[in-house]
C-alpha cells in the first residue's frame, strides 16, 4: 500500500510544496512544530533512511540543505534543525524545523497555521529555493 507521502507525490493528496526535482519533493508539514516546518521526501518509496543507497542518501542531504537555506531566508529563526525519525510514516523523510528554542524540535507542542499562512509560507520558501 502506498504511503501518504507517495500519495502526496502523485498528487492524490494536496500539499504545500516548496521545492521539487526529479528525485525529491519538499512540502510544509501540516501538523508543524513551528511555522515553516518542512518535510523533505525522496520520491522513491523507501522505509528506512539507511536503506537508501549511499548516493541517494547524499543527494537527499544535498536537497535538504538547499531547502533549509530557503527556510532560513524566509522564516525568522535562530537556526533550522533537522530530524530523521521515520516511525510515524514508513517512507523516508527529513524534518527541517525553524528553531528558536529546544522545545521547537521535541514534537510535543504544535503550532496552528491557517490555510492562508501555509500558502503564503510555501510560496515564500519556494521563491528562496535555489
Amino acid at each position: 500500500m502506498a504511503s501518504i507521502f507517495t500519495k502526496i507525490i502523485s498528487g492524490e493528496i494536496p500539499s504545500y510544496k516548496v521545492a521539487e526535482n526529479e528525485d525529491f519533493i519538499a512540502f510544509l508539514d501540516i501538523n508543524p512544530n513551528a511555522k515553516g516546518h518542512t518535510l523533505v521526501v525522496p520520491k522513491k518509496e523507501e522505509n528506512k533512511i539507511f536503506d537508501l543507497s549511499k548516493q541517494e542518501y547524499i543527494e537527499l542531504m544535498e536537497f535538504s540543505y538547499r531547502v533549509a537555506k530557503a527556510i532560513e531566508k524566509t522564516v525568522p529563526c535562530k537556526r533550522v534543525g533537522m530530524s530523521v525519525i521515520g516511525l510515524e510514516v514508513t517512507h523516508v523523510h527529513v524534518h527541517l524545523i525553524p528553531l528558536n528554542a529546544m522545545a521547537d524540535i521535541q514534537f510535543k507542542e504544535k503550532v496552528t497555521v491557517s490555510k492562508e499562512e501555509f500558502l503564503n509560507l510555501s510560496e515564500k520558501i519556494a521563491s528562496n529555493f535555489e
